[in-house]
């Protein structure tokens, strides 16, 4: 059985190109990572962290952090936005922090009229990883090889460049899937 017309893969995926921000949400450092899907590889664009001092009060933090986010969203100009889903923590405090700052990314997304996919941590290690439950390290060395990075990259940024592999190998999979249904 042969490929039908019009799903040839490596042609379809050469005529697209899908750019995604990963952003890994923290009040102290959110990671971002933008990644383009182009003729069907993935290439690193650029990433990095909104530091901010943990000496700052909560609404300064969030303030930083939406104002690095709208400078990235407004320079690299995504398609698409990829963020961990909420999980459970031990902690409350920490939950209900994590919780303000992906509202502040959320907020980002929506005034910039971005799209935003959310994937739970499994789904995102094993599709940078192969394994659901991939240490941060093994994450981080996947990340660095999938993306042919020289030297190491901070793990905030190598979580978000890892969302927005994730998102690319998702929707290059639902795309393939749509435009060649099973017969």
């Amino acid at each position: 059985m042969g490929i039908p017309p019009g799903c040839d893969r490596a042609a379809e995926s050469s005529k697209e190109s899908r750019r995604i921000l990963g952003i890994d949400p923290g009040t102290v450092a959110t990671g971002w990572g933008v990644v383009e899907m182009a003729a069907g590889s993935l290439v690193h664009v650029a990433h990095g962290t909104i530091g901010s001092p943990a000496s700052h009060d909560q609404a300064n933090r969030l303030s930083r952090i939406y104002r690095g986010l709208q400078e990235v969203l407004g320079r690299y100009r995504p398609q698409g936005i990829s963020l961990e889903k909420v999980f459970f923590a031990r902690n409350p405090q920490s939950a209900l922090k994590l919780g303000q700052a992906r509202g502040v990314a959320l907020l980002a997304a929506a005034e910039s009229r971005v799209e935003v996919r959310e994937y739970s941590s499994a789904e995102i290690k094993q599709a940078v990883a192969g394994y659901g439950q991939a240490t941060k390290e093994q994450v981080q060395k996947m990340v660095g090889s999938l993306l042919r990075l020289s030297g190491k990259v901070p793990a905030d940024a190598a979580d978000a460049l890892a969302a927005a592999i994730c998102d690319l190998h998702q929707s290059s999979f639902q795309r393939w899937n749509i435009k060649c249904p099973a017969k």
